[in-house]
C-alpha cells in the first residue's frame, strides 16, 4: 500500500469516526493547518472547518458509513479516488463521490477537492 493510499484510508476513516475527540485528533494529525476542503456542498478551511463538515454529514446520515470504491490513483503528492456512502459494508451506495486529495512533502493533507456523482433523492 502506498503512502497516499494509506492517507486516503485514514481520511475515509475520519468520516466514519463518531467520537468527536478522536476525530479531532485524527484531523490534526492528518491535515495541515488551514488545509481547504471543498465540495459542491461545503467550502471550509482548517481543522475545525473540516471537522464541522464531517459532524454535519454524520448527523445527516446516521448509521451510514463511507467506504472506498475501487483503486486509489496516485502521482506525485496527489490521489484521486471514488467513495460510497453505504448502509453496510458492500451494500449499494446511497451516495457516490469522487475526491482529489493533495499532500505536502510531509505527507499531511494540504487540500481535498470533492465531487458528488450520486446524491440521495436525485
Amino acid at each position: 500500500m502506498s503512502d497516499l493510499t494509506n492517507t486516503v484510508t485514514q481520511y475515509l476513516a475520519l468520516w466514519n469516526e463518531t467520537d468527536a475527540d478522536k476525530r479531532a485528533a485524527g484531523i490534526a494529525e492528518l491535515f495541515a493547518p488551514g488545509a481547504p476542503y471543498i465540495d459542491p456542498l461545503a467550502a471550509v478551511e482548517g481543522h475545525e472547518g473540516f471537522g464541522a463538515v464531517v459532524a454535519g454529514a454524520q448527523d445527516q446520515f446516521k448509521g451510514l458509513s463511507f467506504e472506498l470504491h475501487g483503486a486509489v490513483d496516485t502521482h506525485h503528492n496527489i490521489a484521486r479516488f471514488q467513495w460510497g456512502l453505504v448502509t453496510e459494508a458492500g451494500a449499494e451506495p446511497v451516495a457516490i463521490g469522487f475526491d482529489v486529495l493533495v499532500t505536502g512533502d510531509d505527507g499531511r493533507i494540504n487540500g481535498v477537492y470533492g465531487f458528488l456523482d450520486k446524491v440521495p433523492g436525485a
